[in-house]
């Protein structure tokens, strides 16, 4: 999925406490692999390059060897699990917010497709398969996600707008 959509949805579902952090780790997948990458080509001024055209799938000459390896550590449950264990033990509490990574890779697993970044959500174990999911950039799915979001979002606000008018809340 999207990262902006990725954003949308942590910031619905984790709407009441810590926010922005579960914005940030429901980003933080793509930010930490696809990111790194981005910067590194709008710091070297090519961000736009003729090898890549607007709605192909980008190929392994643009996106780095490196852009994979992250991509697979960032995509892993089983990585998650331990990051998230760390910090349960670390902060006594736990992490709730730290969850919308796991949403991440939850999220991703059916919306890509094997031509682009099959999420790998069992590495450094063997995968032994792959969902060839719906690309998120598939126009008919950019138009019902966000329609979703829009909808969850209006939601939140309608119930947000009901508890204020409600007497002792």
């Amino acid at each position: 999925m999207d990262i902006v959509a990725h954003a949308l949805w942590s910031g619905a579902i984790y709407n009441k406490k810590r926010v922005w952090w579960a914005v940030f780790f429901g980003v933080a997948p793509d930010l930490f692999s696809f990111g790194i990458f981005t910067v590194g080509r709008l710091l070297s001024g090519r961000l736009f390059s003729p090898a890549i055209v607007y709605g192909d799938i980008p190929r392994h000459l643009v996106v780095p060897t490196y852009v994979h390896a992250l991509y697979d550590v960032t995509h892993s449950v089983l990585i998650w699990a331990v990051l998230f264990s760390i910090g349960w033990f670390y902060f006594q509490r736990i992490p709730w917010e730290f969850t919308a990574w796991a949403l991440h890779i939850v999220i991703d697993i059916p919306t890509h497709s094997l031509e682009f970044f099959p999420t790998p959500f069992l590495w450094p174990l063997p995968q032994p398969f792959f969902i060839d999911g719906t690309s998120w950039a598939t126009p008919w799915f950019l138009v019902l996600n966000y329609a979703a979001i829009a909808g969850v979002y209006i939601c939140v606000y309608v119930r947000k707008l009901r508890l204020k008018k409600m007497p002792g809340v």
